[in-house]
């Protein structure tokens, strides 16, 4: 396949090439055809020029005559004042006549006009000085001779005329078929520049519109997902050719980024598989290894068994508080109740804040402001709790003041809102970022913990609302507290 030259033409110079180069053209052809006729129409006139000039010779002499005769007559100033200038207009025709000595029968003609014209007007102006000078025979003799050869001038006029007639009317007809036919001529040429014109017109229009016909389905295609797309050629390295070059450039490196991305996914959903079949395998083993050590229903038996005892020896508050801990126990290890109501997990709260009071001997107030009406939309198992221990190992435990914890629960548009906060020692703002990412490390060395961490929490809510700003946490600064507003969906 032969190589495509590249056409270095900006975009603006072939607009401007498709506008004027036909306009150019036509004025010039048109200039040209109208030189032609007018050189045509010219010779036209040329044709009948010598007989006009000849019918002015006639009607001019016999003015001379009848002037002549006029002043012979009156002897008036008016009379011969008239004479001189019909004398002078004929002198002037004659002189118009040809006198070179060539042998054609016209040219001969006309140098006899002109001989007899000069004699005639000799024997006119005799007369006319005779009839001054009151000669009478003189004028009389003068008159006559000029009337005489008037007639033999006349004469020769006439057949001059009638010859030059007939060959100008040849010439005539010859040249009015010259000119049909330059007029057929022009017309058949503009019709060719004006074919060549609009196809010169339509080629430059489809150089500029075909490829930004292509490149704007090509485009269309691509804004819909396709990006399967031919590279469209280049045929120019003007604007369109520049912008298809960075067109096809984009193409390329979206595919190439597509690809990249999809290889990067693939190996990051195989590591997330294995990841969680690791998770899943370790916290089956953890769960075997916490079976193997106590019987649940065990732990339960015992727990009643206690809290009946002590009920029997009138140790009320020791049963009231076993029980509490077998209800806190049960909750935790509920099977197949992944999603409880707001309402149960307050009533965990209050149950494990019992159970550390107990413990920390009342030492946290514990205060709740809830919407009743909005305790019935549903939520992961275990959330609040571990939110509520985070704000005692990690806020208001070792302080210094009074350990408060607040719980309110409230509608704000279309959310529940549940807001946890205490009184403790705050957070940094670079730790609620590292927590909302998920990349905080906690303490490890903490062992009275139920093992659910914050990052646990967010994740599930995450993954339940399938939406990413369920939970937020604003401290105002060291020793002011900590907030954490969970945004539930009310559906």
């Amino acid at each position: 396949m032969a190589r495509i030259e590249k056409i270095n033409i900006s975009l603006r110079k072939k607009m401007i090439l498709a506008f004027c180069m036909p306009t150019i053209l036509l004025f010039v052809v048109n200039m040209m055809l109208y030189t032609g006729t007018s050189r045509m129409l010219g010779s036209l006139d040329d044709v009948f020029t010598s007989n006009n000039l000849l019918n002015e010779l006639t009607d001019c002499l016999d003015r001379v005559q009848i002037s002549t005769a006029g002043y012979l007559d009156t002897k008036t100033s008016d009379a011969l004042e008239q004479y001189y200038i019909d004398e002078q207009d004929y002198n002037n025709l004659i002189n118009q006549l040809e006198v070179n000595k060539d042998n054609d029968s016209a040219r001969v003609m006309e140098r006899n006009i002109k001989k007899m014209s000069l004699q005639y007007l000799e024997y006119t102006g005799d007369a006319i000085e005779s009839k001054r000078g009151g000669n009478v025979e003189k004028y009389r003799k003068n008159y006559d001779e000029a009337t005489r050869l008037k007639g033999y001038i006349s004469d020769t006029i006439d057949r001059l005329n009638t010859m030059q007639f007939a060959n100008n009317s040849q010439s005539f007809a010859a040249m009015m078929s010259a000119l049909k036919t330059l007029e057929e001529l022009n017309m058949m040429t503009l019709v060719i520049i004006g074919i060549a014109n609009l196809s010169f017109v339509v080629l430059i229009a489809s150089t500029i519109t075909n490829p930004l016909i292509k490149l704007s389905n090509t485009a269309n295609r691509v804004s819909q997902g396709d990006f399967d797309v031919a590279i469209l050629p280049i045929r120019s390295n003007d604007e369109v050719g520049v912008v298809t070059k960075a067109f096809n450039k984009m193409i390329v490196s979206i595919r190439e980024y597509i690809g990249k991305l999809t290889e990067s996914m693939e190996v990051e959903r195989r590591l997330k598989e294995n990841e969680l079949i690791m998770e899943n395998h370790i916290k089956d083993a953890e769960l075997k290894y916490l079976q193997a050590q106590i019987n649940p229903h065990f732990l339960f038996n015992t727990l009643n068994a206690g809290a009946q005892l002590a009920m029997m020896e009138g140790a009320d508050q020791t049963g009231n508080y076993m029980q509490r801990v077998a209800d806190f126990f049960r909750y935790n290890i509920k099977k197949n109740k992944d999603i409880v109501t707001l309402r149960e997990e307050i009533e965990l709260v209050d149950i494990y804040l019992y159970i550390i009071n107990v413990r920390f001997s009342g030492e946290i107030l514990f205060s709740k402001e809830i919407d009743e009406d909005l305790l019935d939309v549903k939520i992961p198992r275990m959330i609040l709790q571990p939110i509520v221990e985070n704000c005692i190992n990690y806020g208001v435990r070792n302080v210094d003041w009074a350990k408060k914890i607040k719980i309110s629960v409230y509608a704000l548009e279309d959310f529940v809102c549940v807001s946890i906060k205490d009184n403790g020692i705050g957070m940094e703002a670079e730790t609620i970022e590292k927590i909302l990412e998920g990349s905080y490390e906690g303490n490890p060395s903490k062992t009275d913990s139920n093992g659910v961490g914050l990052d646990n929490c967010i994740e599930r809510l995450n993954i339940f609302y399938e939406r990413d700003d369920v939970l937020d946490i604003i401290s105002e600064g060291k020793n002011k507290g900590t907030e954490t507003i969970l945004y539930l969906s009310r559906t």
